[in-house]
Formats: structure tokens, sequence, C-alpha cells
């Protein structure tokens, strides 16, 4: 059984029963199989500093205003920037893993002493995965302004792509008695992304 949170109401049901962070899938009701994004996951190891994962997502940054491609970054909450890139209605999981897939061995050549492919944590030295395999329907990835069960309750927040050169920025830099100010003062840099009917070009 899944949860559908179609509603502030539903939001406070959940609340109620102790949810504190929420990981929606990317598709909607009316046709589960049909991705609404495709997610770019960096995923940091144990040997990864945050500024080895700002590297990376400079990099896809890069790597996607080349390629034409809008998305949006966003901090966990934990050590990690995911970028959410809205697609059209016609692709299916496959098609997006496989895009990510493309586009995240590309940097993984450019930096490769930070990067590792291997599935299994204990194998990857520490390094940091650039997970394209989270494109699938059973994958989930924390949603934008869910806090997260950790220490000062942090908050994951979209953010802009110059952010990424704020030296302040930090991926718990927001909490859950600071992120309402931050919605006040930059909105949500996802907000115009949604629905966005983005064509994703050949590699």
């Amino acid at each position: 059984m899944y949860a559908v949170l179609d509603s502030p109401a539903s939001l406070a049901w959940m609340a109620n029963y102790g949810s504190v962070e929420l990981h929606p899938w990317t598709s909607r009701i009316e046709d589960v199989h049909r991705p609404t994004w495709a997610f770019i996951d960096i995923d940091p190891g144990p040997a990864s500093t945050f500024d080895d994962v700002l590297t990376l997502a400079r990099l896809y940054r890069t790597a996607l205003d080349h390629l034409g491609v809008t998305g949006m970054p966003k901090v966990t909450g934990q050590r990690g920037v995911q970028i959410w890139v809205p697609i059209a209605d016609r692709y299916t999981f496959d098609d997006t893993r496989a895009w990510v897939e493309g586009i995240s061995r590309a940097i993984g050549r450019a930096v490769p002493e930070m990067v590792s492919w291997s599935w299994q944590k204990q194998d990857r030295k520490g390094l940091a995965r650039l997970d394209y395999t989270q494109n699938a329907i059973n994958k989930t990835l924390v949603a934008p302004f869910s806090a997260r069960p950790a220490p000062g309750a942090p908050v994951s927040v979209p953010i802009t792509w110059d952010e990424l050169d704020d030296p302040k920025l930090a991926p718990d830099r927001w909490n859950i008695h600071t992120v309402l100010e931050r919605v006040e003062e930059a909105g949500d840099p996802l907000a115009d992304l949604i629905g966005l009917q983005q064509v994703l070009p050949d590699l």
C-alpha cells in the first residue's frame, strides 16, 4: 500500500502517524510507469568532502547547459546533492536511467579520482557514486522541503545553480526552524519546472 499525499490535510495525516521524511515516486497515478523527472543523485562516500560533491554538481551544471537541458539542484539535508530534470511524458524509467547514466559516465571520466562505479559500498574506497539507478519505478529520492530524521532536523532544499558557488552552502544549511524564512526569501526554484515537457537530447 502507498499513500497519496494530494492535500495539506493528507500531509497532516502523515505527520500524525509520525512521518518525518517523505520519499515520493516521480510518476503519477494515471501512469506509474511514466516518470516526470530524470534524477541525478550525487551520493558521496566516506572519503568525499562536500567540496567534492559541489565539484561534481558543477560538472553536471556545465553538461546540462551544454546540452540545453533545464534542471535544478537540491541539497539533501545530509551530505549529497541531487539534480532534478523535468521531462516530457513520453519517457520510460529505462529511458531516463540510460540518459542519466550517459551523462554521469562522462563526468566520471573527467574526475575518476572522485568517483566509483562499484555497486557495493565497501568496494568504492570511500569515493562518490553517481547513482543513475535511482531512475526506476521502485526508487525514490527525498522530497523537496522534506525534513530529515537527523540531529538538528535538517531539510532538503532546492537551490539555484548559482548557489553552488556560495561559500556558505552546506547540505544541511537549512532546518525546520529556518526553512520557512528561506522560502519567503527565495521561493521554490523547482516550482517553474513542474510539468515542463522537456525533450532529452541524444547523447
